[in-house]
């Protein structure tokens, strides 16, 4: 049966009626071209160095354009020209994660991807879009691990900034609004962390060594200590590390935490790193070390140059180890359904309950006087 253009009208008509569900998935992004660097590092800069370090801002662009020169040597002339995958990598974790919800709520649920620092698709572009499609209710949803201040807390600040900006004075366009934090205590998420480490041990590692000469580094993301009272993301992830350790330990004994810090002056990170981490397990009889990345799950040029670095630092001084470095979770399907069916509960509440009304005309400060 073909649709006549009254009938398409008629459909039109009725579309606001039902309700949709957008899902602001938000990553980093990483920059695919070295003209980006500069910018990407002062934006990245503005928003995570002032959270925790007293810097004054007119120190941003030139501190960037020198960061810059570092990351153009290190991916540039150390790396072949390195191109990070993850921002493709993201791509498909979004793809899937609609295709999946999408088999429950049909074409009422979209997905659109935001990275913090990446043209086109900064929060404020991507919000646009949203608004355009028609849809008034949101899901934000960083598809992050653990939960701070330099990750879903830039990603909140940067989605208020950008609904601001898009707020005509009157009645607000977003009518519900839902946010999932990090992942880090998921059930689903743990076994999974330690199902691959077993799969990699028993494919790559059984025969040859004993279970207490494997030594196991579970990488988290290096946090600061101090980060003027926000959350910098070390609480998380040390319960994270704890859950997937106790589900290993009375199997492979020798196993740490590994930190990928940032190394910047002046500030205390988490320890120990995970060349530190690796150094000690070797100490107490690791004849073999596996890179388990728990608190990442898009690979990233942490993930893959910093633990490429820092294997090769070990190999010189350790050359009898046998090194393994795992991929994180990325784009596998069973990562995916997981991802999605976080959401659904989330989704659910978005479909049933009433259209709030928000007039940000009525947000008046109210100060109050001292006689």
């Amino acid at each position: 049966m073909v649709a006549t253009p009254e009938k398409l009208e008629h459909t039109h008509e009725k579309l606001p009626s039902q309700q949709r569900v957008a899902v602001l998935l938000m990553g980093y992004g990483e920059v695919e071209s070295y003209e980006d660097f500069a910018n990407y590092n002062e934006q990245a800069l503005h928003l995570l160095t002032a959270k925790f370090a007293p810097v004054p801002t007119w120190i941003y662009p030139p501190l960037a354009k020198i960061l810059a020169l570092f990351d153009r040597h290190e991916w540039g002339h150390q790396h072949n020209d390195f191109i990070s995958p993850h921002n493709a990598i993201f791509e498909k974790q979004r793809a899937g994660i609609e295709k999946s919800l999408q088999q429950k709520w049909g074409d009422r649920v979209q997905v659109f991807k935001a990275f913090n620092f990446c043209a086109p698709f900064l929060p404020k572009q991507v919000l646009a879009e949203i608004k355009n499609q028609g849809f008034d209710k949101l899901l934000i949803y960083p598809l992050l691990v653990v939960d701070s201040i330099f990750t879903s807390g830039i990603a909140i600040e940067q989605v208020n900034k950008a609904l601001s900006q898009m707020s005509d004075g009157n009645e607000h366009w977003v009518k519900g609004l839902r946010y999932i934090p990090s992942f880090y205590n998921e059930p689903a998420y743990i076994d999974m962390m330690v199902r691959l480490v077993e799969e990699k041990i028993a494919s790559n590692l059984a025969t040859a060594y004993l279970p207490a000469e494997i030594g196991i580094v579970l990488m988290n993301h290096g946090c600061p200590h101090k980060a003027k009272g926000f959350t910098s993301g070390i609480t998380e992830s040390q319960a994270l590390y704890d859950l997937v350790r106790d589900k290993l330990i009375n199997r492979y004994p020798l196993i740490s935490v590994g930190w990928l810090n940032h190394d910047t002056p002046l500030i205390e990170w988490t320890q120990p790193n995970v060349e530190q981490a690796a150094k000690n397990l070797i100490q107490l009889g690791a004849k073999a070390v596996m890179f388990m990345p728990i608190g990442f799950a898009t690979e990233n040029h942490e993930t893959l140059l910093d633990v490429h670095h820092i294997i090769h630092a070990l190999q010189k001084k350790h050359p009898t180890v046998n090194y393994i470095q795992m991929a994180c979770v990325n784009d596998r399907p069973e990562f995916l359904e997981m991802a999605a069916e976080w959401a659904n509960p989330h989704i659910a509440e978005l479909l049933s309950e009433q259209a709030m009304t928000v007039n940000p005309q009525l947000a008046v400060a109210h100060h109050h006087h001292h006689h």
